[in-house]
């Protein structure tokens, strides 16, 4: 089902999807009313729901939609303002299971990146609509009983075993993070645990997102840690006590200015169709602190982290991904699993005390 309130939209996204996807589009809606009116007889596995609509908007329709049909895929699709961002990542927080920005103009044609990111959404999304996301804290138990649960195929159609390397027995001097798919959540939920971390170690994130967006993710973050946390900036200082979050639209790296450590960024070249993205941030860390670092990869498609994670872990370093039942997509975390490189695969309620036991220098 798409919704939103322009009908040249509606239609460009309708033609994308069933000329690139193997799903039919059954619905095509004006306003959040109309979807919610719609939902029950059309039945659809997945809705594209717009934010600003006239009678009901999408943040709106979103609680209802999902009242309707729990294991609905929701995606949101808002221009790139600060209130849109920030409707974005309430509705994730309300149920929804991603966003995607839309172009600034109506006029979509060219917009390849939309193109690509949402039918990419679209097959990892749906592909997995037999299994429910697993809530986070405080549910150790059930994450347990649905791992144990017969799986659905995997959305990467490869293999889902893996093996672990042991922990580098040393105490990492940065906490680095890469997140994509499902990464605002999960950093959400992440940053309650990481108050202790950031007193001992600065933390590090590249979560994949476009500008504006990363504004309202680090106010998010920041709040939910209770420290001080930053869009990285172009020669900041990078100290315990703080979180840095690479900006959208712009790769993050750190460096030696002198006798510190800063945070250097760059809008070149897209890395694993990505800016930012995870690996460049992973492999200039290894410039900085060698071996003395400890990378995490949480939910997301694709494969970004996992080559940097490689160099991590042959500098000396650790690297932990999140578990497949908790990912809202195992891509990023599920390569890094199957490259061997992780000494430990973890729920995400239990990586945030797994991180402050190895900086405790307990590594069982």
């Amino acid at each position: 089902m798409v919704v939103d309130d322009s009908a040249i939209i509606r239609g460009i996204i309708t033609r994308w999807i069933e000329a690139e996807t193997d799903m039919v589009v059954a619905a095509s809606c004006r306003t959040g009313l109309d979807a919610v009116n719609q939902i029950e007889r059309i039945n659809p596995d997945a809705v594209i729901l717009d934010i600003e609509m006239p009678d009901m908007d999408g943040i709106t329709a979103l609680p209802l939609l999902l009242a309707k049909k729990r294991d609905l895929v929701i995606i949101m699709a808002s221009t790139l303002t600060l209130r849109n961002a920030e409707i974005s990542l309430k509705a994730l927080s309300l149920g929804a299971t991603d966003y995607i920005p839309k172009p600034e103009s109506n006029h979509l044609g060219g917009a390849d990146t939309f193109r690509h990111e949402l039918v990419q959404k679209i097959r990892h999304l749906t592909a997995r609509l037999a299994r429910r996301r697993v809530p986070s804290p405080p549910l150790a138990p059930a994450a347990s009983q649905v791992a144990a649960a017969p799986a659905a195929a995997p959305v990467h159609h490869a293999p889902t075993k893996f093996s672990l390397r042991p922990f580098h027995k040393v105490r990492p001097q940065a906490l680095l993070i890469g997140s994509s798919t499902g990464g605002p959540q999960a950093l959400t939920a992440l940053a309650a645990e990481l108050a202790p971390i950031v007193d001992r170690v600065p933390v590090l994130i590249t979560q994949h997102m476009p500008p504006t967006f990363t504004t309202i993710l680090a106010q998010h973050i920041g709040r939910a840690s209770s420290r001080p946390t930053h869009e990285g900036a172009e020669g900041q200082a990078v100290k315990a006590g703080n979180i840095y979050i690479a900006p959208g639209g712009l790769h993050m790296r750190v460096g030696r200015q002198g006798g510190n450590v800063a945070i250097a960024l760059d809008d070149g070249p897209q890395v694993n169709f990505c800016r930012p993205a995870v690996d460049p941030l992973f492999m200039s860390a290894i410039d900085v602190w060698k071996g003395d670092l400890l990378a995490v990869i949480l939910t997301g498609m694709g494969s970004d982290g996992m080559r940097g994670g490689r160099d991590v872990v042959a500098a000396g370093g650790n690297v932990i991904a999140q578990d497949e039942a908790t990912s809202v997509v195992w891509g990023m975390p599920g390569a890094a699993a199957q490259a061997g490189i992780c000494s430990a695969v973890l729920p995400l309620n239990q990586i945030g005390q797994k991180i402050q036991k190895i900086l405790s220098g307990d590594f069982s």
